[in-house]
């Protein structure tokens, strides 16, 4: 993973700066994405009927229509206690394109997921997929705003910033960390780590060596994630 992405991507990240909105982030080569979160929707259900195994299908097939076609670069469900049950990651002209998109999935179509888009900004790191379609496990972690987040540049979060740079760096040398970005809104998530590992304490114990985390300016959630083989680099 090169250092001027992970740069930009703690500038972003850890102390809330607005470049990916004023579009600074392109000079540094990252790429603006729309990242789907899937949450239960109306007609949400656990049961398993023939209705529901068809309706899964129909998503599935959906979205390997969405990865051959170029117009998402990954996606999959999360497993684990989450109010996201899956994610899909957009190339699209803009927000609205992508929203149509998601929402023409048939399983949001039926109301089974609701869908909440985020702009979402990272490196042209994600390759093609393996065909046919076959998934495997990676580590997601959701990044947001800690019990001690401040929007405040201070000479405190320059030395905590310095810290939390050098750990990304060290991670992604170790080619554990192998896919970060900033969401691009400012919101109370503010991005996202996927690590390439052995198991999800794994996954959580590299998470916990981040400075801004230890330091609570930033909370991380990790969660196993299942995606197309060969995407991830």
């Amino acid at each position: 993973m090169k250092l001027i992405f992970v740069t930009c991507l703690l500038l972003v990240v850890t102390f809330g700066f607005t470049g990916a909105q004023q579009k600074a982030e392109p000079a540094h080569k990252l790429v603006e994405f729309q990242m789907a979160l899937f949450k239960r929707g109306p007609n949400w259900t656990t049961a398993e009927t023939l209705q529901s195994k068809e309706l899964h299908q129909q998503h599935v097939a959906y979205f390997s229509s969405l990865i051959e076609t170029g117009k998402a670069v990954i996606g999959g469900p999360l497993i684990g206690d989450s109010d996201v049950l899956g994610i899909y990651v957009l190339r699209a002209k803009n927000t609205a394109e992508a929203q149509t998109w998601a929402e023409a999935d048939p399983v949001v179509k039926a109301g089974h997921f609701l869908i909440e888009m985020h702009p979402w900004w990272s490196e042209e790191v994600m390759k093609k997929a393996a065909s046919p379609i076959k998934f495997t496990t990676a580590y997601l972690g959701f990044l947001s705003r800690g019990a001690k987040w401040t929007p405040e540049k201070t000479p405190q979060t320059e030395e905590l910033q310095k810290a939390h740079m050098a750990n990304m760096n060290k991670l992604a040398g170790m080619k554990k960390l192998v896919v970060a970005g900033p969401f691009g809104d400012n919101g109370q998530l503010r991005g996202i780590f996927v690590f390439k590992v052995e198991s999800l304490e794994q996954a959580k114990q590299l998470a916990a060596t981040d400075p801004a985390v230890q330091a609570g300016r930033l909370a991380i959630d990790m969660y196993q994630w299942l995606v197309p083989e060969g995407i991830l680099p």
